[in-house]
């Protein structure tokens, strides 16, 4: 009978790509300006082996006063998922909705912490709503070749 119950388990959760750049230094940490911030999310899953998937979600966060950029961080929060005894069916809404779920809080403190590290304030993204990016990509009037779910977001950090 076990063999019929649903398995989900968190194999791994890992920085698969971390990317920071600073072109306007020295001179940016000298503006006092409040910068704008643009987030762009993706989420990316698929199947490595038998009940093995692997789920990623991309983010790109841009800052910028004026024209000039102030940084630009691309981060990869991936994590290995063993997912067995789910119906074929179920088995894309726990990848598009369940796993981004778990893998964001982990891509949020990565944000944050590379943010702090390279000597600006904090930037605390803002929760997602997994289930409704993902429900808003199976729409019929959605293009056929979207791979990757979309979210973007601007607003002032003080």
């Amino acid at each position: 009978m076990s063999e019929q119950q649903p398995v989900f388990t968190i194999e791994k959760i890992y920085v698969k790509d971390l990317s920071l750049e600073i072109p306007n230094a020295p001179h940016i940490f000298l503006d006092r300006e409040v910068p704008e911030i643009n987030m762009q999310l993706s989420t990316q899953g698929g199947g490595i082996e038998g009940d093995i998937y692997e789920v990623m979600l991309t983010i790109t966060v841009t800052s910028r006063i004026k024209e000039k950029t102030v940084f630009l961080i691309e981060a990869h929060q991936a994590g290995i998922f063993r997912i067995s005894n789910v119906p074929g069916n179920d088995i894309d809404p726990v990848l598009g909705i369940v796993c981004p779920n778990i893998l964001f809080p982990y891509l949020r403190e990565t944000v944050s912490d590379t943010v702090v590290r390279a000597g600006f304030p904090p930037v605390i993204l803002n929760p997602v709503n997994f289930e409704a990016i993902y429900h808003q990509k199976k729409q019929p009037t959605e293009s056929k070749t979207e791979k990757a779910q979309q979210t973007s977001e601007t607003e002032s950090v003080h």
